[in-house]
């Protein structure tokens, strides 16, 4: 009888797979290094432009003869993981490598360019100025005062909705408050890293073109990311971080209701608290 060409004889050797008992953090933080390349080959950009590093986890099932690998980061203290595909060479190290090969060919998934770390790290050498270091202290990430402030006034009119989160899932862009049913996106922007006319001032000095030209950026990318959703028939209303939450948190409410009533949801638990505009 002919075997399936897939079909896997015996299961693999821990020696291709499983981590090595006794290795230390830094150890294991070496070994991802080398199958990567180098460090800066492990990092990733979240949907909210903060930069991350990954980790490859390699797991056979207990009864499988198969390895399984899988992109591995943390967001707020939090393990995220992404499956990256089946690699089946002899050592571990290999199989490392492997996967990290995979995940570069990936389109899916958002690993930072060669080009894009090599700024990151000119970026934190330009860092330190006691404005530069200011500037990197306030970017905080999520779960800012103001996330939170208008996360409650939002949810104290009734309305339900998904934190931090991609309206579309082909898309890496994520929104900050997301109403799925009604194909609503909220954005909360920082006055700063989105460029407030109100309140942004160009950067000045021996880091001006680096911070201008990253501010710049920031715009063009929230420009595209509002076409995009457009475009998937998704409404975006943007908040900025100055905004008082009361009144942004009802203007919210009102889009909500209005998308609610001409989808007729008559069971829909996202309706908000608040009259017609």
């Amino acid at each position: 009888m002919t075997k399936h060409p897939l079909w896997k004889e015996s299961r693999p050797p821990d020696l291709a797979w499983r981590t090595p008992s006794g290795r230390t953090r830094a150890e294991r933080v070496a070994e991802q290094d080398d199958a990567a390349g180098n460090r800066q080959a492990r990092e990733m950009r979240l949907s909210d432009g903060r930069r991350v590093h990954g980790s490859i986890a390699l797991r056979v099932l207990p009864r499988g003869r198969r390895i399984y690998a899988y992109l591995r980061w943390s967001v707020r203290g939090k393990t995220k993981e992404s499956f990256v595909g089946e690699v089946s060479r002899d050592t571990r190290s290999a199989n490392l490598a492997e996967a990290w090969r995979m995940v570069r060919e990936d389109e899916s998934l958002e690993m930072t360019s060669s080009s894009e770390s090599a700024e990151r790290a000119e970026a934190s050498s330009w860092a330190s100025s006691p404005a530069s270091q200011a500037i990197m202290r306030a970017n905080k990430g999520r779960d800012t005062r103001p996330e939170k402030a208008l996360r409650s006034a939002v949810h104290a009119l009734g309305c339900r909705y998904r934190v931090d989160t991609r309206p579309i899932k082909s898309v890496r862009r994520t929104a900050d408050l997301v109403f799925p049913r009604q194909k609503l996106a909220v954005f909360l922007d920082g006055c700063f890293w989105h460029g407030c006319d109100e309140h942004y001032r160009p950067a000045k000095g021996s880091t001006s073109e680096f911070w201008n030209n990253k501010i710049a950026d920031n715009r063009r990318r929230d420009r595209d990311t509002d076409q995009r959703l457009h475009q998937a028939g998704w409404e975006v209303i943007r908040v900025w971080e100055h905004d008082d939450p009361a009144s942004a948190a009802e203007h919210i409410a009102h889009r909500v209701n209005r998308a609610r009533k001409s989808d007729a949801y008559s069971d829909d638990p996202m309706e908000c608290s608040v009259g017609d505009e």
